[in-house]
């Protein structure tokens, strides 16, 4: 098979699998745009997801980061492979109130068994957190 082939293959698995993820749905996370080893997912701000002082709560931004750093490497792995987190540092920048988080994940480096994935989370066009994330094959 060709690496294209093999490529679109990986993203169509991705969009199909994206869209079954309870989780993903329950938070409404988006997935915003998709290339292989690179994924952006996004989330409208809302009430639901702020702390008692009207921030973002930091569980809902790490969900974010997770899943976009999930779906990064879904991208390039096999078929039949699946991956689990195995570390996760964020670095929260700055509060997120209102707008849009847009979670850009990138692989760093991709192994035969682990992976390593960097993420920077935007508010409205600002940076709000940095994120690296490991993932070991399962």
């Amino acid at each position: 098979m060709s690496e294209n082939k093999s490529e679109d293959t990986g993203l169509q698995r991705a969009r199909k699998a994206f869209a079954s993820v309870a989780y993903a749905n329950f938070l409404g996370l988006e997935l915003c745009e998709l290339k292989s080893g690179d994924v952006t997912v996004c989330l409208d701000v809302r009430d639901e997801l702020k702390q008692n002082r009207g921030v973002i709560h930091g569980g809902a931004i790490a969900s974010v980061i997770d899943t976009a750093s999930a779906f990064a490497i879904l991208t390039q792995i096999g078929e039949t492979e699946t991956v689990t987190t195995t570390d996760l540092t964020i670095h929260y920048l700055r509060p997120i109130t209102a707008g849009r988080m847009l979670a850009r994940a990138q692989i760093v480096r991709g192994g035969r068994r682990r992976f390593v994935v960097r993420v920077e989370l935007e508010n409205d066009g600002r940076l709000a957190a940095t994120a690296v994330t490991g993932y070991l094959k399962v």
